[in-house]
């Protein structure tokens, strides 16, 4: 497999604490989160990711942001709860996205998480998957890569930080550096005019575990 350069730091696995998603600069936290690690435990299966792709998306001035306007209805009013919970819907009907709630209650913003890299349990995220071996698309997407860790919109509105949390994200020491991220214009988003150029998209360099652009 692939590896991707971090600096590692002699830290015990730490869970995400509030103070990291109520920030209110939501494309600081997408990088953040690049080398951090998503966790899910269902039915006492813990699996791991570590995170190598996200997308910032934050209202009222974003036309690809879902609360674009500050536009709150039943699907969005999960963005606007104060950050550090989960966001997850339904795409095409099909696709389970799951995004990361962050700044303080009342500012929508949120981060898609598109792409980890098996860590841990990967037999588990194989079978979810119907997979026979390891391959990059396991996880190299924002529809697959919840698939694989068992998370699906019945997990909207989760907490990220509480102690019996299903869904967290953790910080076991590992830093990708500024020069070892990729900023890029999101996928999928070409309605939202100029907005759809903005390099809200960050992956890091050299990964084989993020998703390809459409």
């Amino acid at each position: 497999m692939a590896r991707f350069q971090t600096v590692s730091r002699l830290i015990l696995p730490m869970k995400l604490s509030k103070s990291f998603y109520l920030r209110e600069d939501v494309l600081q936290i997408s990088k953040d989160l690049l080398g951090k690690y998503l966790v899910t435990n269902f039915d006492n299966n813990l699996t791991v990711g570590k995170i190598v792709e996200t997308e910032a998306y934050r209202a009222p001035d974003d036309k690809a942001c879902h609360a674009y306007g500050n536009r709150m209805t039943d699907r969005t009013k999960t963005m606007f709860e104060k950050g550090g919970v989960s966001y997850v819907y339904l795409c095409y009907g099909i696709h389970h996205l799951f995004n990361v709630v962050t700044a303080p209650e009342g500012i929508a913003h949120a981060i898609l998480i598109r792409g980890i890299e098996p860590v841990e349990n990967v037999n588990v995220m194989l079978q979810r998957r119907n997979f026979e071996k390891l391959k990059y698309n396991l996880t190299a997407g924002p529809g697959t890569l919840t698939k694989a860790l068992g998370i699906s919109t019945n997990n909207n509105g989760s907490s990220l930080t509480e102690e019996n949390s299903t869904i967290w994200i953790e910080d076991r020491g590992d830093m990708v550096l500024e020069k070892n991220i990729v900023a890029s214009p999101r996928v999928g988003v070409g309605y939202a005019e100029e907005c759809a150029l903005w390099d809200w998209r960050f992956r890091v360099k050299d990964s084989k575990w993020t998703s390809r652009a459409k």
